[in-house]
């Protein structure tokens, strides 16, 4: 089988996001991810009743009351959060704890404890992708000392520490900085990041203000049209697919398709199949000898070998 090549022309559309946002407590993380599109929040934390703008939730109480979830429980929803991650994968342990004898030893998780541990965890997240939804993963911050320096990183327990840093398309730490809320995306020395939105550090507004309803909505799509903005070179191959479609119902005969071979193969793959297309409608066949094309006749090639020669 050939290896399935993107070119970078072709682009790749970013239909959902794993959005992680992770900060101290009290400075209302689950009140953020409330204002995402068409929330539902699996509280995990058993702490949404503090939330500024609680919308709908699921109290979990043990992993089970999750793991049955379904697309037909998500229709109404764009947005999927998880309140903490921590917590979550406490309830995963809790649940190794009570269901594997082998993973687990005196109420602690054993080697392979963990790597269910991970497993489960990771499996979630992958259903929660299936469904298409956005996910927003809640957690708190851990601070690190390595001498005067304080490092920021996720509380978060074992190995999923670092498939969620993996899982993350965006991460964002919640801060106060002067007596504001601050959203940073971009890493630096001492915290974790990641921008593909290459987004500025954004000013929350305050929950009481008609610009904080949405807010975590407006992120998230502004990180999705970042993503899915072509480059010149992709606006260029856009330009020139567009171009063969509304100019080849034109071309009539073996002259004007050959007039075209140029410019099609300059312009790539996607044009040359247009072009080729074109032709067969024409009843041209493509003559490997001249590179051109000609009334298709009996002895010549079937528009399958064709076509592959002629790209």
């Amino acid at each position: 089988m050939a290896l399935k090549i993107t070119k970078s022309t072709d682009p790749i559309h970013v239909e959902r996001l794993n959005v992680v946002v992770y900060g101290p407590p009290g400075l209302g993380k689950s009140s953020l991810a409330f204002t995402a599109e068409a929330p539902l929040l699996l509280d995990f934390d058993n702490g949404s009743h503090r939330a500024a703008n609680r919308k709908d939730v699921v109290r979990v109480a043990t992993w089970s009351d999750v793991t049955a979830i379904t697309a037909e429980d998500l229709a109404p929803y764009k947005t999927v959060i998880i309140d903490t991650a921590g917590r979550a994968l406490d309830a995963i342990t809790a649940d190794i704890i009570k269901t594997d004898p082998k993973g687990h030893k005196n109420g602690a998780l054993t080697l392979p404890g963990y790597g269910t541990l991970k497993t489960r965890f990771i499996g979630f997240l992958k259903l929660m992708n299936s469904f298409g939804k956005d996910v927003v993963l809640i957690a708190h911050m851990d601070e690190q000392r390595n001498g005067d320096d304080v490092i920021e990183r996720l509380d978060v327990q074992g190995g999923s520490k670092g498939e969620i840093y993996k899982a993350a398309d965006a991460m964002g730490r919640l801060v106060m900085e002067n007596g504001k809320r601050m959203l940073k995306f971009s890493p630096a020395d001492a915290a974790f990041g990641k921008n593909p939105g290459q987004l500025e550090p954004l000013l929350v507004p305050h929950h009481d203000s008609a610009e904080f309803a949405g807010f975590l909505a407006w992120v998230i799509q502004a990180t999705k049209d970042k993503l899915n903005s072509l480059s010149e070179e992709q606006k260029a191959a856009a330009a020139e697919q567009d171009w063969f479609r509304a100019n080849l119902p034109n071309v009539s005969n073996a002259a004007g398709i050959n007039d075209l071979i140029d410019r099609a193969s300059a312009a790539g793959r996607a044009c040359k199949t247009l072009l080729h297309n074109r032709a067969t409608e024409l009843a041209l066949a493509y003559d490997k000898a001249s590179g051109q094309y000609a009334v298709k006749e009996a002895e010549q090639q079937p528009a399958g070998e064709a076509q592959d020669e002629a790209a």
